[in-house]
This record gives structure tokens, C-alpha cells and sequence, in this order.
């Protein structure tokens, strides 16, 4: 299948790294190509296996009807020039994910879990990992997430689960990919940049289901019309999980969390919160309960998980305050489903790069929120957001000034979140960064109160 080929790969990114490696083990030819020029070690490790490299060559001069197969990076757009000579050469485009998929596939009897949406399918894939683990399966974390399936592809054998987020990147060159179960937690308009237009967008994340038959299952959100919309062609045995309805599968009732009718947990035993973390538990759940995990294996991780990092995770609590690190929302929309997440007395950290971004589209989400830090390099508009709704606002530089602050003006019982609609690059080569920042601050904060 993928022996004896002439391969050309778009983009020497992870996904691209163990695509090329893989590959050139099999007695194949194997050309990568990148618009920037990258000589490190991974490079090094491959020209020596025999992979050759071309680099800063955005023409698609280089491919020609010799090649048998074009793999993609995902971040690569859709109508490069590589890709649509491609298409007029009838030379076939994948990614690495089909391409490990058919392998697998051939050589294996494995259960494959696939997850996508446009909000959640991180903190999703990460849950049903951990309630396999829990359970005492074999079973490898893989996709988006950071682990590209290639790289396991010598390491999977007989009735081992697979658990992969899949972004719409990846599922615009699936072809022939076909999960056991699939996910696909809400579809709300995202990634237009990349994808062109929102129809397309939909279009593309319904692919996960294309290949599924009555046999296979789809998980999906009752309460996203566009989802249901979007896969109401697809064969597939449909289940559903609802966070305002009680429905035939997973539902809450009475602060509860349901899976038909079993009472699975009760929603203050969660470390997660949010409504939008109750559906990506509610997904979770379902998945896990068609491989037979028990309810107590479930509840260990529920009652222990305390998210992805980055991404709303609790970090700890001082004093009766309790800090969450939400460096990733960088954008209004990631920081609107933080806000919503609480209840309670709020202090909220707000800014970074100057985007101009809309600030104002916080206010309906502003109820709970008693005082904002503003920071960063777009820290005069937060001020003037602040004031014009009403807030107490403290204007600080960085993030360290901020985050004591919030700490001097806090209450007991008060939440002090890092959600800062902003992305980090006026001061921090990632958002991470910033995100490791805000944690070491808070866990300094313990160690001076004891």
C-alpha cells in the first residue's frame, strides 16, 4: 500500500516528521518540501535515513505524474499550489492520519475513537483517554492533540483502542477513515480563513461520519441545530447528549448528570465547570459506556480531572480563592464560555496583543464579574471597556503586578481568572508561557500564606 512508492510531503511539521519517518522504512522515495528552511534534528535523523528535503519552493514545479501520493500537513491550505496540481495531475491527496488509518486498519483489529467540533474536542479526548486508562485498557492517545497516529503505527496490535481529536484541517483529505465511534461535540462557524466559507466548514467536520454505517456510532450535541443538520445524511447509529433537555442518552437532571437512566454524577463532584464542560463529560460518557467502563471508573476521573492545561484548568485555591489559568482563550468568544462558567464573585484578567478586538462583546457576560485587571499591550481599551460597564478596574503592565492585585482585592469564595481575550505575543513567545507564568505566581502565593 505504502511500499515502493514515490512520496511527496507538504510541510515538515510533527505530523510531516512521522509521516517521512515511517516512510522511508517501507523502500519508498520520500521528498519533503517547506516553504521556510528547517535543519534541526529531526532533519538531521532524516536525511540520513534517506529523505530528501526542499525548501523555500512555493512553485509546484517540483511535483509531476511520477508521484503516487501528495501527504498534507494539515496547517497547509487547501488551495496551494501543490494541492491543486495535485488534482489536476490525479496524483492523490492525504494527510498522515489516512495514511496511518489504512495501515492500521489493514493490519490490525483495533477500536478507533474519533472527536472533532469547533469548541470542546480537546478536553473531550482527553476524558474518554483518561476513563479508558482508568479502566485498564490498552489504548493510545493520537490526532490533533499533539500525537500523530503515524508514530504509533509499529506499536498498535490486535483489540487496542485508538482516542484521536481530529481538527477540520485534518478531516478536509480523510478519504477512506472510519471511526468505531465518533464525536462530534457542537459546530458553531470557525476556521473560515482556512476553510473559505462556513458551509464548507460544516461540510468538512460532517466527513467524520461519511464512512460510517448502522454499525458505528455517532455521539453527537442535541442542542446544536447546525451539527444536526449538517449530519442528517449520515448512516450511522446517532446517539445524543443534551445540557438542556432530558432526552433518550445522556441529559442533567436536578444538577445531575445522567446516562439514560443512570445517575452517573452529581455536578458539584466535578472539577470541571461550565456548561459546555458538562456536554464534553456528557460525550465522554457515552463513548466510554459502549466499551463497558463501570460508573466508579468514571467518577475517579471526574472527581480528579482538572482540565487541559491552558484551558479554563484550575490551578489552586489560596486562602478560599480559587485561581483558574485560561491563557488559551484568546479570543472574545473562548472568553465569553469562560465567563459563563461561574457563578461566582468573579475577578478577571483581561489583555495582551492589540488585535482590536471587541471588548464590548464581553458585556452581556459581565454579571458576575466584580473587578477587571487590565493588562498587556491593549490594556488602555480594557480600561475604557471597564468603565463604560461599570467595573472597578486596576491597570497593570504585566501580568505579575495584575494577578497580586487581584489577589490583594479579593473576597473569600471569589474566582480569579485569567481569560485574557488576547493573544500573548506583546510579551511571550506563546500563550503557554503565559499561562506558566499565572501558575507559578499563584503557587508562590501558597507557599508565602503558610
Amino acid at each position: 500500500m505504502f511500499e515502493n512508492k514515490k512520496i511527496l510531503i507538504l510541510g515538515f511539521a510533527r505530523s510531516g516528521y512521522d509521516a517521512a519517518k515511517y516512510l522511508i522504512n517501507k523502500n519508498n522515495k520520500v521528498i519533503v518540501t517547506d516553504k521556510k528552511e528547517i535543519k534541526d534534528e529531526k532533519y538531521n535523523e532524516l536525511k540520513k535515513l534517506g529523505v530528501e528535503f526542499v525548501f523555500n519552493n512555493e512553485d509546484s514545479d517540483l511535483l509531476d505524474n511520477t508521484f503516487d501520493y501528495l501527504i498534507k500537513s494539515p496547517g497547509v491550505p487547501i488551495d496551494h499550489p501543490y494541492v491543486l496540481k495535485a488534482n489536476e495531475l490525479s496524483v492523490e491527496v492525504i494527510n498522515e492520519v489516512e495514511m496511518a488509518y489504512r495501515i492500521i486498519r489493514k493490519e490490525h483489529n483495533i477500536k478507533l475513537i474519533a472527536i472533532t467540533g469547533s469548541n470542546g474536542k480537546t478536553t473531550t479526548t482527553t476524558l474518554i483517554y483518561n476513563m479508558l486508562k482508568q479502566s485498564n485498557n490498552n489504548v493510545f492517545l493520537a490526532g490533533n492533540i499533539g500525537y500523530p497516529l503515524s508514530g504509533f503505527i509499529d506499536k498498535i496490535k490486535d483489540n487496542d483502542i485508538i482516542v484521536m481529536e481530529t481538527s477540520c484541517q485534518q478531516l478536509e483529505n480523510l478519504k477512506e477513515f472510519k471511526p468505531d465511534i465518533a464525536v462530534i461535540t457542537n459546530i458553531t462557524e470557525a476556521h473560515i480563513d482556512f476553510m473559505k466559507t462556513y458551509e464548507h466548514y460544516k461540510y468538512v467536520k460532517s466527513k467524520l461520519l461519511q464512512n460510517q454505517t448502522k454499525e458505528d456510532i455517532a455521539i453527537l450535541n442535541n442542542e446544536s441545530d447546525e451539527l444536526k443538520d449538517a449530519v442528517r445524511n449520515a448512516k450511522s447509529t446517532k446517539k445524543y447528549f443534551s445540557s438542556k433537555n432530558i432526552i433518550t442518552g445522556s441529559y442533567i437532571k436536578e444538577n445531575e448528570i445522567y446516562y439514560y437512566n443512570e445517575k452517573i454524577i452529581a455536578l458539584k463532584d466535578i472539577k470541571l465547570r461550565g456548561i459546555h464542560n458538562y456536554e464534553n463529560i456528557m460525550a465522554s460518557i457515552m463513548v466510554v459506556k459502549e466499551l463497558g467502563v463501570t460508573k466508579e471508573d468514571i467518577n475517579k476521573v471526574l472527581t480528579t480531572f482538572m482540565g487541559v492545561e491552558h484551558r479554563l484548568e484550575y490551578v489552586n485555591t489560596v486562602n478560599n480563592r480559587t485561581f483558574y489559568n485560561d491563557t488559551e482563550a484568546t479570543n472574545i468568544k473562548c472568553t465569553q464560555i469562560a465567563l459563563s462558567s461561574f457563578e461566582e464573585p468573579t475577578i478577571i484578567i483581561l489583555g495582551g496583543l492589540e488585535r482590536g478586538q471587541n471588548f464590548n462583546d464581553l458585556a452581556p457576560y459581565m454579571k458576575n464579574v466584580k473587578a477587571i485587571l487590565a493588562i498587556g499591550q491593549c490594556r488602555k481599551r480594557v480600561v475604557d471597556f471597564a468603565k463604560d460597564n461599570g467595573k472597578l478596574v486596576y491597570e497593570y503592565e504585566y501580568l505579575k503586578d495584575a494577578t497580586l492585585k487581584a489577589y490583594e482585592i479579593s473576597q473569600e469564595n471569589d474566582v480569579i481568572l485569567l481569560s485574557p481575550a488576547s493573544a500573548s505575543w506583546d510579551q511571550y513567545k506563546q500563550c503557554e508561557d503565559r499561562g506558566a507564568e499565572f501558575k507559578n505566581i499563584v503557587n508562590n502565593l501558597i507557599d508565602n500564606s503558610k
